[in-house]
């Protein structure tokens, strides 16, 4: 039978806490260098006016989705009819979720039904976030979870 003395619990008992402190320590530094970086520099400032934008971009009633296909992304932008929009400009940046290091800036061209460029993907969940001129000038942005088989 093993007698636990003073100092071999003291070690027990400091070996799990280095364990602790170890994985804790890999945890935080691994989130803090994957960190893709801020939405806006000042939420205060970009708050003042959220209600005006978002009641704009509402009222043009689109309707937007995005999918990859063979290494192709397809952003479809329609009206409340259903007919496709043909914006004054359209800026994205295509990336992964979790991180800039995939980070794309899709050179979409407008086919006559949907913006289409192609892109280097692999499999897992993807973001394009996305920023649109509509014909009447309204700003519309809003950011798209697509999912890659």
């Amino acid at each position: 039978m093993m007698v636990i003395t003073g100092r071999r619990f003291f070690l027990i008992f400091a070996g799990a806490f280095l364990v602790i402190i170890t994985v804790n320590l890999f945890l935080a530094f691994s989130a803090v260098r994957t960190f893709p970086g801020l939405e806006v520099k000042n939420s205060y400032v970009a708050s003042q006016n959220w209600d005006e934008e978002r009641a704009a971009q509402l009222a043009l009633d689109w309707t937007v989705d995005a999918v990859v296909r063979n290494e192709i992304l397809t952003l479809t932008i329609t009206d409340a009819d259903g007919a496709p929009v043909e914006v004054q400009s359209l800026d994205g940046i295509f990336g992964r979720a979790t991180s800039v290091r995939d980070d794309q800036v899709p050179a979409f061209e407008f086919n006559g039904e949907a913006y289409v460029a192609p892109v280097e993907t692999s499999g897992g969940n993807w973001n394009l976030r996305l920023e649109a001129i509509a014909p009447d000038g309204t700003e519309f942005k809003q950011r798209i979870v697509v999912l890659v088989d």
